[in-house]
């Protein structure tokens, strides 16, 4: 049975047998026994996470978000 553990400013950890379908309809070939599924909108590999969350603010944190804002 697959398992999906959500991480805070993170992605979604998917364990077990899982097919996963891009939105173009497109199947997935997936190797891996954990699958990173992307929350944030960020990553390049939609809808895997790329680790691209990292790099930015949490959008949870609108201080963070107005702090980016600020240095860029």
């Amino acid at each position: 049975m697959a398992s999906v553990t959500a991480y805070r400013s993170g992605p979604y950890l998917v364990r077990g047998p899982v097919r996963v379908i891009d939105e173009d309809g497109n199947v997935l070939t997936i190797r891996r026994a954990i699958v990173p599924l992307c929350r944030c909108g960020r990553s390049r590999t939609k809808p895997l996470c790329d680790g691209s969350h990292g790099a930015a603010p949490a959008r949870e944190d609108p201080e963070a978000d107005a702090s980016a804002s600020r240095i860029a």
